[in-house]
Order: C-alpha cells, then structure tokens, then sequence
C-alpha cells in the first residue's frame, strides 16, 4: 500500500511539474499555429498528394497552440485528403528488443499498448481515421490514402524492416521521409536496406538467435513474430547513439552533398525531407563503399569527409 502510495505522489509531482514547464514555454518560445505550420510544410515542398513518413521532436517546433495533434493537422492541410501521413508509434517495453524479448507475458495489443516514443506518435493514435500494423516491437500508424497498404500484414513480415513492412512499402510509393526538428540519427529507415541485404551486409550487427514475439489482433487470435534484436556492441556504436553526433554529422554532409535533402522552416523547427527511393539507394551506394550507420573514426576518414556546406550545417 506504502508503495502505491508513493508511486502516486511522484506521478502526480512528475505531471505538475510537467504542467508548469508547459506553461513556462507558453510565455518564452515562439507561438506558432495550424495554419502557420501547414505554410511551414508546403514551403518545405509538400504537396497534395505526398506519402511523408514522419520523425519528429515536438520541442522544436516551439509552443504549438492546439498541441501535438495540431503539428498533424497542419500537415494533413499540407498534403491533402489524397496524402498519407505515416509515424513509427512503437511500443518497446524495456526500450530495446532484447529487453522486450525477456518478458514472458508480453503481447502487444494495439487496443491496450499506446507509444513510448513521444508525445507526437502517441497524438497521432488519436488522429481521425488512423490505421495501425500489427507488431510486437516496431507498430507503425498511418492515415490517409495508402494507409491499409502501408500498415496491413506487418506480422507477416519476415523480419522487422522486411519484405512486406511499412518501411518497404513506403520506399515502393516513392514517399518522402520527413525530419522535423531532428538530425539524421533518429530515423529507422536505415535499417530496412539491414534486412534486405541480410548477411550480405558489410557488418553482422544482428544477434544469431530469432525471438518469437506475440502480439493480439482485433479478433484476439494472437500471432507469433520472428523478431532479431541488435547486437549491443553495434547499438553503442549506432548513428542514434547520443555519442555519435560525428556519424550523424557525416551522414548529413554525405546527404547535402548528394543533392537529395530538401532543408527548410517550419515554426522554430529546422526540417527536412529526402525522396525515400533516393535515400535507400543511397544508402546501398555508401555500404558497397564500406560505409555504415555504424561507422568508425578510422572509416569516416579512410573514406573521407564529405564537403561543408556553409548554407546548411549539420544540426547541433
């Protein structure tokens, strides 16, 4: 009893406190609305009609007035009843596949389990009309046009980022990838070019042994995934590793230069969009060259730094 007692107290002073930074951003940052943040995204080069898959960091946007759901309204204004909007809203109990792996009694049940990954995933679960794939570790949710295509029959993939995951249906729409507020470390589509070249891939950064994870459909017949988690030594290494901002530095100039990112203003947020089929391409390009999410010191400059370009450094 002491002890939920105790819980309660501190969820309550979590949520005050919580509450009372809010309030604080809403006198000091930027105010930005809907329709601010819709000219925002088409100035972006949006258009009627785009497939986005979004990454997101609400913070960066400034105060939002209307909230997190409001960032996907103003986007749906941008892209139009014709578009789909697409965002990982994961729940990963543990944080990591392993960890989830090594709870017995876990099955993911969209009806039960929201997002861990944020307010902006977990926002749009609430958006009108949103579908959601069935996944034990990585659901993905969409809205619009190609959302049945893009969300239906992920357990049926045969690994996370496979043939027949949202990741590889989106590159087969030619969507964009969308950044809002991010660098290029938190973006999961690294990983599908992972599982399409299997061990053909320059590093083995998969553990050998396959987990079968549940999850319960809306019928509630409950199906098993195959489900490889990461191999620690690579995940400490990883572009999203908080310690390799020079990956995530590298792989920004590596884009610029290419010609393939399309920078610009939404709100206070510095945003970005890359055409998927060209960033997965890419991608191929740069591990036929050695060159990985996982690269070394050593590989970065045995490569060679690709060029700065003033107009458009990589974010802080």
């Amino acid at each position: 009893m002491l002890k939920k007692i105790g819980k309660s107290l501190r969820d309550q002073a979590k949520g005050a406190i919580k509450e009372a930074k809010l309030i604080a951003r809403s006198h000091t940052d930027p105010r930005f609305g809907r329709t601010e943040l819709a000219e925002g995204f088409r100035g972006l080069g949006l258009v009627p009609g785009d497939a986005v898959f979004v990454h997101s960091s609400l913070k960066s946007l400034g105060y939002v007035e209307g909230g997190p759901i409001a960032v996907f309204e103003a986007l749906w204004d941008a892209i139009g009843p014709d578009g789909t909007m697409i965002v990982p809203t994961y729940y990963l109990p543990g944080g990591t596949i392993a960890n989830a792996a090594k709870d017995p009694d876990y099955i993911f049940d969209p009806a039960v389990h929201g997002s861990n990954l944020g307010a902006l995933p977990s926002a749009f679960l609430s958006f009108p009309g949103v579908r959601r794939s069935l996944h034990p570790t990585h659901s993905v949710s969409a809205v619009g046009r190609h959302a049945e295509f893009i969300t239906a029959d992920h357990h049926k993939s045969a690994s996370v980022f496979g043939e027949g995951s949202p990741w590889q249906r989106f590159i087969e729409l030619g969507g964009k990838l969308l950044g809002v507020g991010i660098s290029m470390g938190p973006v999961t589509f690294y990983h599908r070019l992972e599982d399409e070249m299997g061990d053909a891939f320059p590093l083995p950064v998969k553990r050998p042994e396959t987990h079968r994870m549940r999850c319960r459909d809306t019928t509630g017949v409950v199906h098993e995934v195959p489900v490889q988690a990461f191999k620690s030594e690579y995940m400490q290494r990883r572009i999203d590793n908080p310690a390799r901002k020079d990956v995530r530095d590298y792989f920004w100039r590596e884009f610029v230069a290419a010609g393939l990112m399309h920078i610009g203003q939404v709100g206070a947020a510095r945003c970005w969009w890359i055409e998927a089929r060209d960033f997965h391409r890419h991608l191929a390009k740069l591990a036929a060259e050695g060159m990985t999410i996982y690269a070394t010191p050593e590989d970065m400059e045995r490569r060679g730094w690709p060029p700065l370009q003033a107009d458009n450094p990589p974010p802080e």
